[in-house]
């Protein structure tokens, strides 16, 4: 049976939810410090990179790496390998070191020298006949690890592997789209593109909602999601990310409820 979503209630959802003052506990606070683009790309790819994890330890990781930088984008300018190592040497976010996050940030570093910014090198590889942002995704990643041959950094996962790229695909969401919650500044990459950044959180409320049967929380799942929102709104399949993903995690929030009226309401979605 073919996909069906219920876009009223959707809609509802994401009046009520997506706004700032759902935001916190959220990594995408720390974007808001900064309306220098410059800056912002470079604090979202730290913020998104350590989104993992229990949420009140991501923030304290977070504050902890952008106290040492400052300006984030003038950091990057002046810091090299060895600096990068040393600044960093102490830090760990459950199994991510300093090493590997030093190195990701030299590979920003390189990259913003040879392309003037991260989104100017994700435009360059981004292609007109390209479904998603997944190819150009890809390539991104290569372009970050080449630098300091960190083809396994656990901080930057790559699409061509099977991972669902979470955190990279909330990077993107992040950049690219404008609304109450997601700064943009990335105009030039289209929000039709994007992919759903999947978790095992997510990935349970559309297995509830009918949108997958699929049981692993992998890229073909994200692909298989997405297109279940891109039918209703082409444009902007992420529009409703935000506020599915506040459900059952903030305590002001009713999963259960929301469920139970969207079932109610709604035609079957998976036959």
């Amino acid at each position: 049976m073919a996909l069906t979503l219920n876009r009223a209630i959707l809609d509802d959802l994401y009046s009520r939810y997506n706004r700032r003052a759902y935001v916190h506990p959220d990594p995408i606070e720390f974007l808001y410090d900064y309306d220098d683009p410059a800056d912002r790309e470079i604090v979202g790819l730290v913020a998104s990179s350590l989104a993992y994890g229990r949420v009140v330890q991501i923030l304290r990781s977070v504050s902890t790496v952008l106290g040492r930088m400052s300006s984030p984008s003038a950091f990057l300018r002046s810091a090299s390998r060895t600096s990068l190592d040393e600044v960093f040497a102490d830090f760990r976010h459950r199994f991510t070191t300093g090493e590997e996050l030093s190195a990701m940030l030299y590979g920003a570093k390189r990259v913003i020298e040879k392309y003037g910014s991260l989104r100017a090198c994700f435009a360059h590889n981004l292609k007109d006949h390209d479904d998603t942002v997944l190819p150009a995704l890809s390539a991104f990643v290569d372009e970050l690890t080449t630098a300091t041959d960190a083809r396994h950094n656990n901080l930057l996962a790559s699409p061509r592997r099977g991972s669902a790229c979470k955190r990279l695909n909330l990077f993107m969401r992040w950049m690219v789209r404008e609304d109450d919650v997601d700064p943009g500044g990335w105009q030039d990459v289209p929000a039709s593109k994007l992919i759903v950044p999947l978790d095992t959180h997510m990935h349970r409320i559309c297995l509830a909602l009918g949108l997958t049967r699929r049981k692993q929380a992998d890229i073909r799942t994200a692909i298989e999601i997405t297109a279940a929102f891109r039918a209703i709104v082409p444009e902007d399949p992420l529009r409703y990310d935000f506020a599915l993903t506040r459900l059952g995690i903030r305590d002001d929030t009713d999963l259960d409820g929301f469920l139970a009226q969207y079932r109610r309401s709604s035609a079957p979605i998976c036959g």
